[in-house]
């Protein structure tokens, strides 16, 4: 359902607005979107929950998370005007996939599946401004502007204000159709569009597998994350040491952690990417640990050309593989990788193959 639009007697179109809806739905398909909604410029309850999660600490080192002011959360203090958001979602799963065998190599490095392939940021802007022109088209004289995680947007709760589905105790989005393995984009306008009904039933029921699974017990509580305890933020966004006691409970997690969706039920109606560019990519979803190892600066720079990876840096990429394998069985691969990086010339590195080496009961 949908409500009546606003007057748009200073903007006359081509195109009545309580029709654009399933129009916009369509050009979003035709894209390559799974779905589109659209809701009011208000992210509702999503903001105060935001702001209590930022005054206990929860984001970390994440300092951009408690930026910007209201920005965040308040979509006309980022972009004055705006009415209407329109929120997407896309797909990433790649196809055929088996990450739960990935993880039970302890040789093999674990990599979230979103990140297997090309980074998504370009690919969708650049549709979802295709999509912005459609629209622009059928109804000018409103303001566009897309976004895919480049601004200070509360992307899940608008997801879920336009009908996309609800947040999982993972804080995940999830569709009952699609789970969980999409990404997410949006559209802000000051079109008046007429909004989609939020998605506002929860279908966890008493499930918390995704509360159980966590390896490192990030989870406070249902719909509570402790973001410096999560293997995502560790693998990630953390810039200096891993905490040593978390450390074991990575296996051979290198970056990020898809095991709260992994358990999630409701993914065994996930959908398998249609884009080839999420597809994996240098047999990243099948490597080893100790392969990956011994990648140099320049082959780590080629290898996660326009891969998200990137984001973790060179340092951080092998702080990560020395926790993993530390955590790895007591090969000789696994030894003699650790080895030829015990003298690396950034004290991080060190310290984590340091830490490896006396896993497996060596020394540097």
């Amino acid at each position: 359902m949908t409500s009546q639009p606003e007057t748009t007697e200073n903007h006359p179109s081509g195109t009545e607005l309580t029709t654009l809806p399933g129009q916009i739905r369509q050009w979003a398909k035709d894209l390559g979107f799974a779905d589109a909604g659209i809701t009011l410029a208000d992210t509702g309850p999503h903001a105060e929950r935001l702001q209590r999660w930022l005054a206990a600490g929860y984001h970390g080192d994440m300092a951009y998370m408690a930026d910007h002011g209201d920005k965040r959360y308040t979509p006309d203090s980022l972009v004055p005007g705006t009415l209407r958001v329109i929120s997407v979602r896309m797909d990433y799963l790649p196809s055929p996939d088996n990450p739960k065998q990935a993880l039970t190599n302890r040789e093999t490095a674990y990599i979230t599946r979103y990140a297997l392939g090309r980074d998504y940021h370009k690919l969708m802007r650049k549709r979802l401004a295709t999509l912005a022109k459609q629209i622009d088209e059928a109804v000018s004289g409103y303001d566009y502007r897309a976004f895919v995680d480049s601004a200070p947007v509360l992307e899940r709760g608008l997801a879920q204000r336009a009908g996309l589905g609800w947040i999982g105790k993972n804080n995940m989005l999830i569709h009952p159709k699609a789970g969980s393995y999409f990404f997410l984009g949006e559209i802000f306008t000051s079109a008046p569009l007429p909004v989609d009904e939020p998605f506002d039933k929860q279908h966890c029921g008493s499930c918390s597998a995704c509360l159980e699974v966590c390896p490192t017990d990030a989870f406070v509580g249902a719909h509570l994350l402790d973001a410096r305890r999560c293997i995502s933020y560790l693998t990630i966004e953390l810039k200096g040491p891993i905490p040593e006691e978390l450390r074991p409970k990575m296996g051979n997690r290198v970056f990020g952690c898809d095991d709260c969706q992994l358990v999630c039920p409701w993914n065994k109606f996930s959908k398998p990417t249609r884009e080839d560019d999420f597809q994996p990519r240098h047999g990243l979803d099948n490597t080893n640990l100790a392969e990956l190892f011994l990648w140099t600066e320049e082959q780590f720079l080629k290898n996660t050309e326009g891969s998200a990876i990137r984001r973790t840096g060179y340092e951080n990429w092998l702080r990560n593989l020395a926790v993993g394998l530390g955590n790895a069985p007591s090969t000789i691969p696994v030894i003699e990788a650790l080895k030829q990086r015990a003298d690396h010339p950034s004290e991080l590195v060190r310290e984590h193959v340091t830490w490896a080496l006396r896993r497996h009961g060596l020394t540097a």
